[in-house]
Formats: C-alpha cells, structure tokens, sequence
C-alpha cells in the first residue's frame, strides 16, 4: 500500500478537525454514552479517510462526514444494543434528521456571529469578549476598560441588539440564497 499523498491527507486532517465538534454533536443526539460516541467518530473517521479520495470537492464535507457518522453509528446501537428492547430503526432516522437540522441551524448562526463579531470596531469586539468570559463580573470589565459602568452597561445592550440584528438579516439572507 502506498502512502498517502501529503496534499491530499493534509487536506483531509483539516476538514475533519474543523467538523469534529459538529460529528460529535450529531452523534450524541442518539448515542447515550460519550464512550460510545468517541467510538463512532473514530469509525466514522476512519470509514471517511479510506473514502476521501472519492469524496467529490464541489460538496458538503459536514454532512458527507455526518451521513458516513449516522451509518457507523447505527451500527454501533445494533452492535451495542442488539439484545435489549430498542426503538426502531425508523425512529431513530428520525431522531438523526432532527439532530443533523439542529446541528446545521447552529453551525449557521455560529458563522453569522462570526462574520457579525468580525464588522465591529476592535474595541468593542473586545468589550464584548471580554464581557462574556467565564466569571467575568461587568463592573470590572467596564473599569479596566476605563468606562463607568452603567454606560459601559449599556454600550453592552447596544452591542447586543446590534450584533443580534445583523445575525437575523445574515441568517434570512443565507435561507434565500
């Protein structure tokens, strides 16, 4: 067996890392255990790099990798579970298309922070960072900023709306493109 290509594992290895949360997300809608989740993203991470040379460059890598996932995860609940009362098959499509719909909805707004975050001014991205980090109290952000705190407060709230505004019209622009 010869290696593989540089180029094409390296493209491979970044693809999957940036999807990996989203997988394990996915998987853990209908897996009860975090054991068996890891076990089904080595699967399916396995499964996806013997097919990555097929895979077709013009598509979805996330829901290529997802769909590769729902399979090697089903097969790991038959494997697991074949000799305890089960839901059907049927049911748990069902359960997966809803978790693959809320796992995209999310990676969408998540891209539309990102994109909304990045059209602030430096400064109040930082504000807002700063903010929203575990623990942080805002009369203490607002003084090593050298804001009062009651404006600082309500820059906070501005930045808020704003950012959750531009987050609407970006997610209503995607859903018509």
């Amino acid at each position: 067996m010869h290696p593989p290509e540089p180029r094409l594992y390296e493209q491979f290895v970044r693809l999957l890392s940036s999807n990996e949360g989203r997988l394990k997300a996915f998987l853990r809608g209908f897996l009860p255990r975090w054991e068996d989740v890891e076990e089904a993203v080595q699967e399916t991470s396995l499964v996806a790099w013997k097919k990555f040379a097929a895979f077709d460059q013009n598509t979805d890598f996330a829901a290529w990798l997802l769909t590769i996932g729902r399979f090697e995860a089903l097969k790991l609940r038959r494997a697991l579970y074949s000799d305890r009362l089960v839901f059907r098959e049927e049911l748990w499509d069902l359960v997966l298309e809803e978790a693959s719909l809320e796992t995209e909805q999310l990676h969408a707004e998540r891209r539309a922070l990102d994109g909304c975050l990045a059209k602030l001014a430096p400064d109040q991205k930082d504000w807002l960072v700063s903010a929203y980090q575990p623990g942080a109290k805002l009369h203490e952000v607002a003084s090593s900023s050298g804001r009062n705190p009651t404006a600082f407060y309500k820059t906070i709230q501005r930045l808020r709306a704003l950012l959750l505004d531009c987050i609407q019209r970006q997610l209503k622009a995607d859903s018509l493109a």
